[in-house]
C-alpha cells in the first residue's frame, strides 16, 4: 500500500466504504427482520426463488443460490438483462430484484415491461429513495448508497440482508454474525507476491462460486486486466488449456463436501504452471505448491462473510500495484444507466 497522501482518490473512497462495512452489515441484518419474515413466508409458500441483478448484485445472487437450495428452495440467479431478453416464467415464484443503487437501466426497464403474471416481488438495495425501493417492498441496507467504484461494502451488506431472510427460514445466523463482529485478518501479502507476474486471473469455486465471481469482477474493474470466473467443473472442461505462468488462479474453499474438488483443482493448476492462491476456510491441510490464505473452518454464509473483506483488500492491493489511478473508472460509471 502506498502512503495515504499519495493514494489514488478512487482507492481512498473504497477504503472509506470498507472501513464501515462490518458495522453497516450488522445494522442491516437487524433492521431487516420484518420484511425478511415476509419474504420467508413467500418462499415457504412458493418454494421457488428467482434472483435478478446485474454486476456485483448478480454475483450476490449466485453466491446465495446454494444456501437457499440447501433449504429445499428452487433458487435460480439470472442477470436481469437475460431475464429481459430470454425470460423465465414468473408466475408462482418469489422474485428478489437486487440493485445497489436501485436505479440501473435494467431495473427500470424490467418494472416497465414485465407485464406477465408474476409471483411476489421484493427488492434489495442500499438506497431507500431509489426507484426500486419505491416500486416494491425492499430490504434496505444501512448507511446509504455506496459511493466508490467497484462493489465492496455493498456486497457485504447484501449478504447480510440475505442472512436475515435465511435466518427467518430457520438458518442459524450466529456463525455468520460472528464473522462480521470479529473479522479475521490473515496476512494476504504472499498472495500478491505469487501473482506479481501474471497478466490475467481466473477465479473459481464450487459452492463459493458466487464469491469467486464477485472478486473477479472487482479485480478486472480495478486492475483493468482480464480477470474472470469459471465454476470449478467448468474450468476442468477445456479452459485448463490457458493455464501457465502468466495466468493466475484464485480459488475459494470452505468446509463443505466440495472442498476436496477445490483442492484437486489447486493442485492441477499449480502443476500446469499457474501461480495459485487459495482463500481457504476448509480446515483441511494446505495444498502443496500453492499460496494459502487460511481462515477458521467455516461454511455457507459464515465462510462468505469471513473471506469477502480479506479478498476485497487483496483485490484492491492487486490493482494498486498495476494501475496509477486504480479506483477511478475510465469506461464505466457507478450506476449503469444504459444498456
Amino acid at each position: 500500500m502506498t502512503n495515504s497522501l499519495n493514494r489514488p482518490a478512487g482507492l481512498v473512497a473504497i477504503d472509506r466504504e470498507m472501513a464501515r462495512q462490518h458495522a453497516d452489515a450488522i445494522a442491516s441484518f437487524h433492521g431487516a427482520t420484518d420484511l425478511a419474515e415476509r419474504i420467508a413466508f413467500s418462499l415457504r409458500t412458493t418454494g421457488r426463488l428467482l434472483l435478478l441483478g446485474m454486476g456485483g448484485s448478480h454475483a450476490v445472487g449466485r453466491a446465495v443460490e446454494p444456501l437457499y437450495r440447501a433449504l429445499g428452495i428452487e433458487a435460480v440467479a439470472l442477470p436481469l438483462s437475460e431475464q429481459l431478453g430470454q425470460p423465465l416464467p414468473l408466475a408462482g415464484r418469489t422474485i428478489l430484484v437486487t440493485s445497489q443503487s436501485g436505479e440501473s437501466a435494467e431495473v427500470l426497464r424490467w418494472f416497465a415491461e414485465a407485464t406477465e403474471p408474476r409471483g411476489d416481488v421484493f427488492g434489495l438495495t442500499l438506497e431507500e429513495g431509489s426507484f426500486l425501493a419505491k416500486s416494491t417492498p425492499s430490504l434496505i441496507g444501512a448507511g446509504g448508497t455506496e459511493q466508490a467504484f467497484a462493489a465492496t461494502r455493498s456486497l457485504t451488506i447484501s449478504f447480510a440482508l440475505h442472512l436475515a431472510v435465511l435466518s427467518a427460514l430457520g438458518v442459524d445466523a450466529a456463525p455468520a454474525l460472528a464473522a462480521l463482529q470479529e473479522p479475521e485478518t490473515p496476512f494476504f501479502e504472499p498472495a500478491l507476491a505469487a501473482l506479481e507476474g501474471v497478466t490475467a486471473v481466473v477465479t473459481s469455486g464450487r459452492r463459493l462460486q458466487g464469491l469467486a465471481e464477485a472478486i473477479a469482477l472487482g479485480l478486472t474493474e480495478l486492475s483493468r486486466l482480464p480477470c474472470f470466473s469459471l465454476e470449478g467443473g467448468q474450468l476442468r472442461h477445456g479452459p485448463m488449456e490457458m493455464l501457465g505462468p502468466q495466468l493466475g488462479v484464485v480459488l475459494f474453499r470452505a468446509a463443505d463436501p466440495t472442498s476436496e474438488l477445490v483442492a484437486l483443482m489447486a493442485a492441477s493448476a499449480a502443476k500446469a504452471g499457474s501461480p495459485v492462491v487459495v482463500f481457504d476456510a476448509s480446515g483441511e491441510p494446505p495444498v502443496e505448491g500453492v499460496t494459502t490464505i487460511a481462515f477458521k473452518p467455516a461454511t455457507g454464509m459464515a465462510a462468505i462473510l469471513a473471506m469477502l473483506p480479506v479478498a476485497q483488500a487483496f483485490m484492491v492491493a492487486f490493482a494498486e500495484a498495476r494501475v496509477a489511478d486504480a479506483g477511478t473508472p475510465v469506461r464505466s460509471s457507478k450506476i449503469t444507466r444504459s444498456e
